[in-house]
């Protein structure tokens, strides 16, 4: 299936097209933006779920320096009914993604991306680190296999 961040909510149901790349474009497209990932949880399963609910939020305190049209495109790529989702070509032709490939875009915003990607691999980082540190603690092959359970 994927990385749970990344996966479409149909690749869960094993009936898919290409539209779930589209979706996963929209999921990179969004932490690049902000640094954190649109679907989020404590466990696979539980970012599984928020995936598969689909309910897109687009918290204030992170987004308010992006353009409406930025999120109206990530809205359109993360649509959960892939029949209803945008289309390559759509996204394509979307007002911001035409806007921002024909200018040069200003080292601000790229500097903006480079550091919602580092702090999105920190926080990969810090989760495996979390990981490592329980499993390292269990004293028993038994405490091991609930986790895996």
């Amino acid at each position: 299936a994927g990385t749970p961040y990344y996966v479409a909510p149909e690749v869960l149901n094993q009936s898919y097209n290409e539209k779930c790349d589209i979706w996963s474009a929209g999921v990179i497209m969004y932490i690049m933006l902000v640094g954190f990932p649109p679907f989020n949880g404590r466990s696979d399963d539980e970012i599984l779920s928020a995936v598969k609910k689909g309910k897109l939020k687009f918290p204030s305190k992170y987004w308010k320096k992006h353009s409406k049209e930025a999120k109206d495109l990530i809205s359109q790529m993360l649509v959960l009914n892939p029949d209803e989702r945008i289309s390559a070509s759509e996204a394509l032709e979307h007002p911001w993604m035409v806007t921002n490939t024909e200018e040069t875009i200003p080292d601000e915003e790229v500097a903006n991306v480079y550091y919602s990607l580092k702090r999105y691999k920190v926080y990969q980082k810090l989760q495996q680190a979390a990981l490592c540190y329980i499993v390292t603690h269990m004293d028993t092959q038994e405490d091991i296999d609930g986790i895996n359970s």
